[in-house]
């Protein structure tokens, strides 16, 4: 197996593409000084590589040149760029070049620190090329967010991944996973956090973008992906901002009839806080990223099956790799200071209420409950019930934890941190997904009762999560 050569620097980079005689485009920047140019022109020899530069800071001279939008700082900004760039390049300049030049056009549009205020530091940032003298262009873009104080360092590092996105795109191609993992050569994930990353185009036709975003995470870019119901990437800062958001966790696999009630009957609670505007929920589906991984590795298969079958309920998945709850609330405090919500099982008091689950930290359980609910952050705990008709049901109020936290789960409840669920469908309360999970493996049967007719039909079909293989 090969692997990616990780010794170039950003320097030697832009030189190797200047010293390239058939690749040759324009990088057009608005947002952040021209970082991605200076870096071409201080290695040397960038003539063989730049046709044009640009920055159009005022929004008339930009709309004049790329047209009206209603967000200068957005994905439509930036596609907007890359076509009007790409094809003047290849207008201009495809009569006069040698027969295999492969054309580009890099474009930015950021927002970052500004002088007068604190604001959030982000941007879109992609590259159009031809990957073969002639081709239809393909496209790789992504949203960022800039994690520098100041200015300076911001479009600093704005410089580097530009340099890295287009040496990747260039010479990575065949190897996406690839390109996504030289995004942070020479910056580390302390700098630039990239949320989102979109492929497409003749050579990133067998790319599925839904496991190029999970490998974002793997490769330290972000520590959180998002989905929506019809698969396709969001940008978290966009979809969280200002909103209510409502968090199941689970591994899901599958999504079962207990899920989809504990879903429904949260969300009636949390709608009912005085904050919350019912219309403005956003309710997640949330899998952790250790749910997903088997030894070293990530089963595309699983996770993109169990990704469809909540997206056939009409969930919007989030995958991060926050083990622990109050990383998670302190994620989604970032982008909206409206309630937090989340929904979990009194099964899942085993490990919320186990001391070694926060080792590691200096303050033990007690640091991690008081990041869990500094503010506006409520838990809703669903009941249970063991398998077996005289089971009794297991809630809130008789669970049972360690006798010493005892007095902190009375704490938690006397202040409406921890709140009582109550099911809207008590008939699924003995369902167990592990059990599901063993029962379908094995083919049709009674598992097909526990999981919403739609998911049952979908993992027949389609034979997901080893459907028949027992």
């Amino acid at each position: 197996m090969h692997t990616r050569d990780t010794a170039l620097s950003t320097d030697q980079k832009a030189l190797q593409l200047n010293l390239d005689k058939y690749k040759y485009g324009s990088i057009v920047e608005i947002g952040a000084g021209q970082e991605v140019a200076r870096r071409f022109f201080q290695a040397g020899a960038a003539a063989g590589t730049i046709a044009k530069t640009m920055s159009a800071y005022d929004m008339a001279v930009s709309d004049d040149i790329y047209g009206h939008v209603d967000r200068y700082v957005s994905r439509a900004r930036l596609l907007q760029m890359l076509e009007k760039e790409f094809d003047q390049v290849v207008a201009r300049l495809a009569h006069l070049r040698p027969k295999n030049t492969t054309f580009f056009a890099y474009a930015a549009t950021v927002t970052a620190r500004s002088f007068k205020q604190k604001n959030e530091c982000h941007g879109w940032v992609g590259i159009r090329l031809q990957l073969h003298p002639g081709a239809a262009p393909s496209d790789v873009i992504l949203h960022v967010r800039m994690l520098d104080n100041d200015n300076a360092q911001q479009a600093e590092a704005l410089g580097i991944l530009g340099v890295n996105l287009i040496h990747g795109a260039f010479f990575q191609h065949h190897h996406p996973e690839w390109v996504v993992e030289g995004l942070a050569d020479s910056l580390g994930s302390e700098r630039i956090e990239v949320d989102l990353i979109h492929f497409s185009g003749p050579y990133f036709e067998e790319v599925d973008n839904r496991l190029m975003n999970l490998h974002l995470i793997r490769s330290w870019l972000t520590r959180a992906v998002v989905f929506n119901p019809a698969g396709e990437m969001v940008v978290p800062g966009e979809l969280f901002h200002r909103k209510p958001v409502m968090v199941i966790r689970g591994s899901f696999k599958p999504v079962t009839c207990v899920n989809v009630d504990m879903t429904t009957a949260g969300l009636k609670q949390f709608s009912q806080l005085a904050a919350v505007n019912e219309d403005e929920i956003v309710s997640l589906a949330e899998i952790t990223m250790n749910s997903l991984i088997s030894g070293d590795r990530i089963d595309g298969t699983d996770f993109l099956a169990r990704i469809e079958l909540l997206a056939s309920q009409g969930y919007t998945v989030m995958i991060s790799d926050y083990v622990r709850f109050f990383r998670l609330r302190a994620y989604l405090r970032r982008y909206t200071q409206k309630p937090i919500g989340i929904v979990l099982s009194v099964r899942d008091f085993d490990s919320l209420f186990d001391e070694k689950y926060y080792e590691g930290l200096e303050g033990g359980i007690l640091e991690a409950f008081g990041k869990l609910f500094p503010d506006n952050t409520h838990v809703y705990v669903y009941p249970s019930r063991p398998r077996g008709g005289g089971a009794e049901l297991v809630t809130l109020d008789n669970v049972q934890v360690p006798a010493k936290l005892r007095h902190l789960l009375a704490h938690l409840m006397d202040n409406d941190k921890l709140l009582a669920v109550q099911p809207l469908d008590d008939s699924h309360l003995h369902i167990d997904a592990t059990e599901v999970l063993t029962g379908l493996r094995r083919g049709r049967g009674a598992w097909e009762q526990d999981v919403p007719e739609p998911v049952a039909q979908r993992i027949i079909d389609g034979r997901l999560l080893g459907y028949d293989t027992a």
